[in-house]
């Protein structure tokens, strides 16, 4: 199983609403195919309550394995099903690469 279909599977432990996991790897100087850099995009009712940052220790728990190895970058949008509601069901856009230019 590669490593997005991992941290899909792991997500789905938090009943989520709506799950998105981006492999962003392609926009950063890393070989074709690689699997280190992804965009999360989370709603669950599970977060109503929870700050920002509980939110995301709930996650990184999830993930540790993945974290502690392939995955060098994680970008994390967490929303309950209301905040998602009120954001039009769009999450940020990722910026781009600013580092590890080849050169």
């Amino acid at each position: 199983m590669n490593v997005q279909a991992r941290i899909e599977e792991k997500l789905q432990s938090l009943d989520p609403e709506h799950a998105a996991v981006e492999n962003e790897s392609h926009m950063h100087n890393v070989p074709p195919d690689s699997e280190t850099h992804f965009k999360v995009t989370l709603v669950a009712e599970g977060f109503a309550g929870l700050m920002p940052v509980k939110r995301h220790q709930q996650v990184y728990a999830l993930l540790a394995d993945e974290l502690s190895g392939p995955v060098h970058a994680l970008a994390l949008h967490l929303y309950t099903p209301e905040e998602w509601q009120q954001r039009a069901a769009a999450r940020p856009d990722s910026p781009n690469c600013r580092g590890g230019g080849a050169g």
